[in-house]
């Protein structure tokens, strides 16, 4: 895989409007309205609040023909303050909005999972090798229209795949699955490099953190293998609020950057969009400061256990499970690791045939509970992705109470999968498609819900990526109509259409009535 002299993987350069994107450009720090696209002066002035906080891109949803079409009225507002910041068109089940918008904004969105084809119901459960290649045909021939309009207007195109919503196609030969993922962008970026068309951007977006990870490092070695060089838009959807959206965003993002991966970022949040900036902004920012290198091959990490640490057990977290004070009887049993190269120090030590147990510890001096959720799931979270180590140990000098770093310690091996400890909510950020309050509706949700451990609960705001993107969660609340929601276990629909302020009250019930 290519390299610029900064670690990151080399990269084509898109153009959305005269923003340049790419390896030679700083990471890009984006977001999306949450607002009407059809009320023009609010979703302008949301624009512009993004715009203020420091976002360098904004989204809009763009349902259908009549939503696309309005975009030309929020731009001339924007215009009118001065404010010039690009605009991009998310499009879901609609190729002719997609038409629409691409004359209109300087970059438009498409999930190749809906693009073309319907969501996945495995109406068909093979493909001949002679009908799969028809159906892309088919693909092609639609795409290319798309492709001819983005040319002629000078707009840069968005594939991107939504683990939640994979067609059929990709679903009966790869499955739910990270392969599948590259595979659905790759249909779509293959035909553009056939086309010529090279204003692109990539994304591979998941609510699970390992296989987001999973899916963007595959796709970067199937495009090298394919001799493409397309920028690449980082995100974690459905990633919740408060700390824990913070820590899952900044282990997925952050462990990809750090590798070198990525050109433009969005912290997705359920909050305020314009609270995204400063996040992003922080994770981009720390990225900077670190010594980007690709990753390398996976030692096999396994430990010799010492009491309740290594071995087979959970990773601990110092502070919870073992005291610092507990490391003075331990007598050299156990490994603290504080390098600077920490991967470094535990492949050395595992090649060397020393199986102790290892504890990384990380010393920070930070009074922003933001900067030290950032750096810390930065710091811990790939090398925990890779199985490595056997607990933590947040160690902070800085004016933040010590709860909060041991929820933060939690939040971190929960995140990678390591250790469960919560319950965990999937919730999207919300957008113009959302049919109810989704900051207030998630505080109701997680306050009937926070004495419930050990599940996923999934709130989302429309069906476009909620069915799917929740198919890792244990329950699903989602939004059907106006003051509707449908409830789910797991995939599978139990109740439809209930009234908004019954809703909570039947989602305890159903749980409670399967736990």
């Amino acid at each position: 895989m290519k390299r610029e002299s900064n670690g990151r993987r080399k990269t084509s350069t898109a153009w959305i409007g005269n923003l340049p994107l790419g390896s030679r450009f700083p990471i890009r720090v984006q977001s999306m309205n949450n607002t009407d696209t059809l009320d023009s002066e609010a979703s302008a002035r949301q624009a512009q609040q993004i715009a203020e906080a420091g976002g360098e891109i904004v989204r809009f949803t763009a349902q259908g023909v009549t939503q696309a079409q309005n975009l030309t009225n929020i731009r001339t507002l924007l215009n009118q303050e001065g404010c010039l910041i690009p605009m991009v068109a998310d499009i879901h089940f609609n190729p002719e909005a997609a038409f629409e918008a691409a004359q209109r904004v300087e970059k438009v969105r498409i999930n190749p999972g809906n693009f073309i084809d319907p969501r996945a119901h495995f109406k068909k459960v093979e493909y001949s090798d002679s009908e799969y290649a028809e159906e892309l045909k088919r693909l092609e021939n639609r795409f290319i229209k798309l492709l001819d309009i983005c040319r002629e207007h000078n707009t840069a195109l968005r594939i991107g795949v939504n683990h939640g919503s994979l067609s059929d196609r990709i679903m009966t030969r790869y499955g739910d699955t990270p392969e599948g993922m590259v595979e659905s962008a790759l249909e779509f970026l293959r035909v553009c490099k056939r086309q010529n068309f090279n204003n692109v951007v990539v994304s591979m977006k998941s609510s699970n953190v390992i296989v987001m990870v999973t899916a963007y490092r595959l796709l970067a070695e199937a495009m090298s293998q394919e001799d493409m060089y397309y920028p690449l838009h980082l995100g974690v959807t459905e990633a919740g609020d408060g700390r824990q959206g913070r820590v899952k965003s900044a282990v997925g993002i952050g462990t990809l950057l750090a590798e070198g991966l990525g050109d433009t970022i969005r912290v997705s949040l359920t909050e305020a969009p314009e609270a995204e900036i400063p996040v992003g902004r922080i994770l981009a920012d720390y990225i900077e400061t670190k010594d980007r290198k690709p990753r390398t091959a996976t030692i096999k990490y396994k430990s010799t256990a010492c009491g309740n640490v290594g071995g087979d057990n959970i990773p601990v977290l110092m502070g919870v499970d073992l005291q610092p004070n507990d490391l003075r009887l331990i007598n050299g049993e156990i490994l603290i690791c504080e390098s600077d190269s920490p991967k470094t120090f535990i492949e050395e030590s595992r090649m060397s045939g020393d199986t102790r147990p290892i504890i990384l510890k990380i010393n920070y001096y930070e009074d922003s509970l933001d900067q030290l959720q950032i750096k810390a799931s930065v710091d811990l979270g790939s090398i925990l992705l890779d199985g490595y180590a056997d607990g933590i140990w947040i160690e902070n000098h800085g004016n933040i109470p010590q709860e909060e770093i041991l929820l933060l310690g939690l939040e971190i091996l929960q995140t990678v999968r390591r250790r469960f400890s919560h319950i965990e909510y999937i919730a999207c950020p919300g957008c113009g498609r959302t049919l109810f309050d989704l900051q207030q509706t998630l505080a109701k949700v997680k306050e009937a819900t926070a004495h419930l451990n050990g599940l996923k609960l999934a709130v989302m705001g429309c069906i476009v990526n909620g069915p799917g993107e929740m198919a890792d969660a244990d329950f699903g609340y989602v939004g059907a109509a106006p003051g509707k929601i449908t409830l789910y276990k797991g995939t599978q629909i139990i109740e439809r259409n209930i009234p908004q302020d019954e809703a909570v009250e039947r989602l305890l019930k159903l749980i409670a009535e399967n736990s």
